[in-house]
């Protein structure tokens, strides 16, 4: 479990996925359904974790947010990162990305891929704050309406 600025980081449990789901429903313009969250906690060359709050308060939220990337070799993909939208601009996205690079660097990831939508600027900043590349883009991928940007990071 990794902790930070009274969060902290833990493997994702199908006792999560209830949250998990309501979290994601309110952050994605395609959010994954709760099959397909089982399906990854499933999956071999998955990871999945989640932000939990450390500190106890008046009314806490168990779990604030969310991340799913595979490796394969030398290469990893971010699949899914949500952040409860009281927590977002809070650092959680950051936390969860810098938990990301360095679980990767561990395992020796030298190339690092994404998509996100062209219409969600936050996570577009977050993640070229990371050293994420633009490398293509995928015409009203979402919704048939918002672009998809294929970004890729080299580590």
């Amino acid at each position: 479990m990794a902790e930070s600025n009274g969060f902290a980081i833990r493997r994702m449990d199908k006792k999560d996925l209830g949250e998990v789901v309501s979290i994601a429903a309110s952050s994605s313009l395609n959010p994954w359904s709760m099959n397909m969250f089982v399906e990854e906690v499933l999956n071999p060359i998955a990871h999945c974790f989640v932000v939990t709050r450390r500190r106890v308060l008046k009314h806490p939220l168990p779990l604030v947010g969310f991340i799913c990337f595979r490796n394969i070799e030398d290469e990893s993909e971010l699949l899914n990162l949500c952040v409860h939208p009281e927590y977002r601009q809070s650092g959680i996205g950051k936390l969860l990305m810098q938990f990301y690079i360095d679980s990767c660097d561990k395992m020796k990831i030298r190339r690092f891929y994404l998509e996100v939508a062209s219409s969600n600027q936050p996570a577009i900043h977050l993640y070229r704050s990371f050293a994420y590349q633009l490398a293509g883009i995928r015409k009203k991928f979402y919704r048939e309406k918002f672009d998809a940007l294929l970004m890729v990071k080299k580590g």
